[in-house]
């Protein structure tokens, strides 16, 4: 007899409902992707990320840690539920640490959140620049960073730091810095980042 050849079943990916998935759903649909986010009711999925964003990830949660008044608390990869069809993950997100009620908690609220932080991949540039900044800024969280990968004089990845702030008359972010190899700042609270600690093992 000839071998049996097993054949791996297909993934089947989520049906939306009509008007799209709600911030609930996200946590009752079986199966999905680490890292899956909601905007404008459609599920986003993450692709795989770079060696620059998981360091920049991590040094980012890191400091902002490290320099956080004891009311504040720093969470990687958390959703926030902005509205009942958005539910984005900021990559790092500092919220009040009475937000935090339970350790199984997957998520928080707009108005616990102080900081959002978004580090751009390739397949997020428009999500990270444009639809995520404004969503968040709609919802009223005070401070937004975006980081990116600039390009040093070698040819390396280099972070460039765009930091905002809410115009609460507004409700749009303003930029109030853009930083190179270095982010001192003295809002939401006092921080000194070495961003060029990218490019080495934390």
């Amino acid at each position: 007899m000839g071998a049996v050849m097993s054949v791996e079943p297909e993934y089947a990916w989520p049906r939306p409902p009509a008007g799209g998935y709600t911030a609930e759903d996200l946590d009752r649909i079986p199966d999905l992707p680490p890292h899956t986010e909601l905007i404008d009711g459609s599920l986003v999925f993450v692709s795989p990320q770079t060696a620059f964003h998981a360091r920049a990830m991590r040094l980012l949660e890191n400091r902002l840690l490290q320099a956080a008044p004891p009311e504040l608390d720093v969470f990687r990869e958390m959703t926030v539920t902005l509205g009942k069809r958005d539910r984005p993950e900021p990559d790092v997100v500092v919220v009040r640490a009475e937000a935090l009620t339970r350790l199984r908690q997957t998520g928080f609220r707009p108005e616990d959140v102080v900081l959002a932080v978004e580090v751009v991949s390739d397949d997020s540039e428009a999500r990270d620049r444009e639809t995520k900044p404004r969503k968040y800024a709609a919802a009223g969280i005070p401070h937004f960073w975006r980081v990116e990968a600039g390009e040093g004089e070698d040819g390396a990845a280099s972070p460039v730091a765009y930091v905002f702030e809410l115009e609460p008359a507004t409700r749009a972010y303003a930029v109030t810095g853009i930083h190179h190899e270095r982010l001192k700042t003295d809002v939401p609270f006092p921080v000194d980042i070495d961003l060029t600690a990218v490019a080495r093992r934390m």
